[in-house]
Order: structure tokens, then sequence, then C-alpha cells
């Protein structure tokens, strides 16, 4: 038996209570949206009383932050959940319209999430005269440290896990659709890929844009939203190589569930909405020289 790690004894619930008949569950899932926005929350409101990391003149005034952070959260949940719903099971959701709406049951794309900051972003930018580059600047520095959570919350749901893999770190999830390894003779141990997200996405990104802060990046405005989005995209695109792929486009034909795909070689959804990410992290950082 190849060495493996078993899955730890985890419960997706931090507590549940029964009221009247009814059972409320805090989910850390549904925890871990809640720190992020917390987090980012502070880390903007710190960002605005320090008016010498921007040259001289903070975008906006800290106790504009908490209508800020309102938006913010309307625009990752709806873009989230419709992220989600037509990047990756459409066809589901259009049978089942009312599961849409059931966003305690998981089903989040970070990439809806995005366009959904994006719009929120913008309105606030509009409505209160607010810079949208510089913005964005900040919103880049507060992002890092919810995706490692979330991320966290991901295996700690035991979903969104890796492929089949032999390595000595590989996970044993629970589950009959995780043990399903075509060719695999007992358990089945996957990449935990939702702790490489967490690595790359959340701390290595994250600790990059402390160290660009420090040096001075808010003056370059866009310096610091280049460096997200390039980053995200790119470690998104690199660990989509060891996550296992939507259920939907995996067939006996394509069992990898490559979008596009030539002679066995193609990309995934995730990486396929990595790809703008990184192109135009790339052209900010371009911009900001």
């Amino acid at each position: 038996m190849n060495p493996a790690i078993a899955f730890p004894a985890l419960s997706p619930e931090v507590f549940s209570i029964t009221l009247w008949g009814f059972e409320f569950a805090l989910r850390w899932y549904a925890l871990a949206y809640i720190a992020g926005l917390l987090i980012a929350w502070r880390i903007l409101v710190v960002l605005m009383r320090r008016p010498a990391l921007w040259g001289g003149q903070a975008p906006m005034q800290p106790a504009a932050v908490e209508d800020l952070l309102t938006a913010v959260v309307i625009g990752v949940v709806l873009g989230g959940r419709l992220g989600f719903v037509l990047f990756y099971q459409p066809g589901y959701y259009l049978a089942h319209p009312l599961e849409i709406v059931k966003v305690w049951q998981g089903g989040m794309a970070f990439h809806g999430g995005l366009l959904g900051v994006v719009v929120a972003g913008l309105w606030f930018c509009r409505r209160h005269a607010v810079s949208p580059l510089r913005l964005a600047d900040a919103f880049a520095l507060a992002t890092p440290a919810g995706l490692m959570l979330g991320r966290i919350a991901n295996f700690i749901n035991a979903e969104l896990w890796g492929r089949p893999t032999t390595l000595p770190w590989g996970v044993i999830f629970p589950g009959p659709e995780a043990q399903n390894c075509p060719g695999v003779i007992g358990p089945c141990a996957r990449h935990p890929s939702q702790l490489y997200e967490a690595g790359l996405e959340g701390l290595l990104l994250g600790l990059v844009l402390v160290v660009l802060l420090r040096r001075g990046a808010l003056l370059a405005p866009g310096r610091l939203l280049g460096t997200f989005l390039a980053g995200y995209g790119a470690a998104r695109f690199f660990v989509e190589f060891f996550r296992q792929a939507d259920a939907q486009y995996i067939t006996p034909d394509n069992p990898l569930g490559h979008v596009i795909g030539v002679a066995g070689y193609g990309l995934s959804m995730g990486q396929m909405l990595s790809l703008p990410m990184l192109a135009a992290g790339l052209w900010f950082l371009w911009r900001a020289r």
C-alpha cells in the first residue's frame, strides 16, 4: 500500500443548535468568509489611516470603509454564487433554479466573486469619488488572508480535492466520489490541492504583497493590483494540474476534464478563467512602471 495520510476527524460544522424544531449550524466555510471579510475590513482601515503610504493622502476616509464592506459582501456572495452556477454547473441549475439561492450548501466560484467585487467597487468609487485603481491596490492587499481561510475551509469540508497521487502527503478523503479512482486498488489518496492553494494564493501571495507595500508599492498605482492578479492567476493555473476537474467535464475520453484540448493536452475551466487574470495582472504591472 502506498503511504498516505488519513483524513482527520473534522466536521464541516463549528457547532449546531436546535431551536423550535429547526437546526441552526455555523459552518467553517461560512466562518472563513466572515473572518476573511473582517480581516479585509481591518486592513483597509489601517491603510486609510496611513496617508504616508499613499504619498500624502489616502484615497478615502477610514469611516467610509464600512459602507464599502457592505457593497463588497453583496458583490462577493452574488458574484461568487452566479459564477459557480454559470461557469461550472449551468445545466444542473437550469433544471433546478431554486437550488441557486441555497448558498449555505456550498458552491462559490472565486472568479465570479472577483467580478462581483469589481462591480461593487466601481459602484462605490463612482458614488464616493474614489480612485478605482488606488482602491483596487488596497483590495489586493486585503484579499489573500480570506483566500487562505476559504481554502482551508474547503479542506475541512473534504471538497475540491486533487487528483489521485502516490506521494506520501496524499490524503485519503472520505466519500464515494473521492474514492472513485479508476485503476487504484484499496484506499485512494489524492493531492490536498485545497492546501496547495491556501499556501500559494493565500500565504505566499499575501507575503509578497506585504513586502511590496513596505517598499512603497502604493506610490505606483496598479502595482499591488497587478501583482495580485498575476500572482493568483499563475498560482491557480499551476494548482489546476493537481486539482480534480469538475465532474461535468470528465468523460471516458477526457479523464482530466479539459475544457479545450488536443492530443491529450489541454486546459481546465479553472485555467481558462485564470489566463485573463494573469494577462490583466501583467498589463497593470507594465502600466505601473
